[in-house]
């Protein structure tokens, strides 16, 4: 069983023209975690917010078995071969959505989603700068301090407006 310290993350160098590919798709993801949003704080409300949470893993989960079942054997190790701190997401991506079900009704999907964001980017800031989960180690510099600074300011003018 690997550690931590044991298991490095580190991708291939990436092509541009692969990159230029992921990051439209990538902002597109993002756009569609506004439009979860938008629809899970109404479910939210009608059915209670752990039952919309289940409910949206529910689909989310027969989606993947049936690109699971078409897409045949995949490689890698078996799950109960895996480090236990990699399955702490199983953990996370409940909470994100409740967390998400919940904030939505009450302060509207913008200030939710900047929200996010600045604690996605702050966390990821941080990931990247001590190099943790394996996570190739990225130093911050000013430019990375000043996203982010831009971000929370985006943050507080969205909560004023």
């Amino acid at each position: 069983m690997q550690t931590l310290d044991e298991v490095s993350v580190s991708a291939p160098a990436t092509k541009s023209g692969l990159r230029l590919l992921l990051l439209p798709l990538v902002i597109l993801a993002g756009m569609g975690l506004s439009v979860e949003a938008g629809l899970l704080g109404p479910l939210g409300v009608q059915v209670g917010h752990l039952w919309a949470t289940l409910s949206i893993f529910g689909v989310g989960s027969a989606i993947l078995f049936l690109l699971l079942l078409f897409a045949g054997p995949q490689k890698g190790p078996a799950l109960t071969d895996l480090p236990r701190w990699q399955l702490i997401g199983g953990f996370l991506g409940p909470m994100y959505v409740v967390v998400l079900t919940l904030a939505t009704p009450h302060i509207g999907i913008a200030m939710t989603m900047i929200a996010i964001l600045s604690g996605q980017v702050g966390k990821s800031v941080l990931i990247d700068h001590f190099g943790w989960f394996g996570a190739t180690r990225k130093k911050v510099n000013a430019e990375r301090w000043l996203a982010l600074g831009l971000i929370v300011v985006a943050l507080v003018l969205i909560a004023r407006g």
